[in-house]
């Protein structure tokens, strides 16, 4: 099940479960839209993969099974992230 983590790894904006603005990788990496388009480009600092938009979990199942409260902040490393959007970005995922 997903964990539905609370926050943007990079810039801590809220995503709350509900949040349309969710963006995760196949790892469940976190991160905001604004984050994943502007800043990563669609290549995940963590494990180099694409990103697609979170699932909501419907609120009956999010009474039994809550989302994450635990905070994972990793702040990007520019430098880093302009080398994998220099070997990956434009790439499909599923091709990297």
């Amino acid at each position: 099940m997903l964990e539905l983590r609370p926050s943007c790894e990079n810039c801590q904006k809220p995503l709350p479960p509900a949040s349309t603005e969710a963006r995760i990788c196949s790892f469940e990496c976190t991160f905001c839209a604004s984050c994943v388009d502007d800043l990563l480009q669609n290549v995940c600092p963590n494990c180099g993969g694409g990103f697609t938009p979170r699932p909501i979990r419907p609120a009956a199942s999010l009474a039994r099974h809550p989302a994450s409260v635990v905070v994972v902040h990793k702040p990007v490393d520019l430098e880093e992230q302009r080398k994998r959007i220099e070997r990956w970005g434009g790439q499909d995922p599923a091709k990297r």
